[in-house]
């Protein structure tokens, strides 16, 4: 770069040196504006993961030093039956309340769409339930899911039908999970809900002269146009559903209670969590961890592949 330079004329010269300059001024800026940042994932991102990879290689229980046993952790994990059960809870609670969970907030968000007014009144209330702190979610799935005197039997008692017993039977509790969660819905429907406001109307009148009908405009037009946003729907909702925690937890193991359907109710999460910080397996917890990222991480791969060819981006050549 500096020969380059050299062999220009004088003029230019100058102007490319002092161009130089002002670039690395402002990359120095730049750096030190982003400086916090960097610190922070420095600190509290990437060396927790380089720790965290060390300590899967261990056995370390927090009160003695780690003690180094390879790949001892990794082969525990294929012996273990929990592990099965956890990742086998984890896997159905994924593929039931990820496309549930978008069917919702997608219904929701077109149903907005069409509110006129009074949309912002119902975007807010639909939204006010993300406010609730996760806890509080777990003990209202025990109030309203109760077997006996829970609200959603009270409804079904109403028409007739004898409502099962959510809390306690292991082929209903992770159903009862499952919709709980729909408690936050309120969050993805607002992207969506923002995806279709970008829609152009003007498709919308071409396919009704067209005779296109209400369902075929949802399916050629509406869809592919919020396809982009419905897939990061799907992403940020599938990873979410690999983690989930704090409701079941609070609703089943919270109090140490270690029976009643608590076997259903065993995310991945879970029990990553109770040998982590309940029986101190912290090497044993670290591998786990290290699993569910790669489990996460390929399964988000394959959704990048797919979207390639489902998801629509405007001004995308096809």
């Amino acid at each position: 770069m500096a020969a380059v330079v050299d062999s220009l004329p004088a003029e230019e010269r100058t102007r490319a040196v002092a161009r130089r300059r002002r670039g690395r001024r402002e990359t120095r800026a730049a750096l030190l504006f982003i400086s916090p940042w960097i610190i922070g994932f420095l600190v509290f991102t990437a060396w927790p993961l380089v720790n965290s990879a060390y300590l899967s290689l261990t056995d370390y229980d927090v009160i003695n030093d780690p003690n180094f046993v390879g790949l001892d952790n990794y082969r525990q994990l294929f012996e273990d039956p929990k592990i099965a059960t956890s990742l086998g809870n984890t896997l159905f609670y994924a593929a039931v309340q990820v496309p549930l969970y978008v069917l919702v907030s997608l219904a929701l968000a077109m149903l907005l769409n069409k509110a006129g007014r009074a949309a912002g009144f119902f975007r807010t209330a639909f939204y006010l339930p993300n406010m609730t702190p996760p806890v509080a979610v777990g003990v209202l799935l025990l109030l309203v899911f109760n077997g006996q005197n829970g609200l959603i039997n009270e409804v079904l008692g109403f028409f007739g039908i004898d409502g099962p017993n959510w809390t306690t039977d292991p082929n209903w509790v992770k159903p009862a999970i499952i919709l709980t969660s729909l408690w936050s819905v309120g969050s993805s429907m607002i992207i969506l809900l923002a995806a279709l406001r970008n829609v152009p109307q003007e498709l919308y009148d071409a396919a009704r002269v067209d005779g296109a009908n209400g369902w075929q405009r949802t399916v050629r037009i509406t869809i592919p146009m919020i396809s982009g946003a419905l897939f990061f729907v799907v992403v940020i909702n599938t990873i979410a559903a690999f983690q989930t925690f704090t409701e079941a937890y609070t609703a089943f193991f919270g109090s140490g209670n270690t029976t009643y359907g608590n076997e259903a109710a065993l995310f991945y999460v879970i029990y990553l969590f109770q040998q982590a910080f309940e029986f101190l397996n912290m090497g044993y917890a670290s591998a786990m961890a290290w699993v569910l990222f790669v489990i996460i991480l390929l399964i988000t791969l394959v959704q990048l592949r797919v979207s390639k060819r489902l998801v629509y981006y405007e001004g995308e050549q096809r």
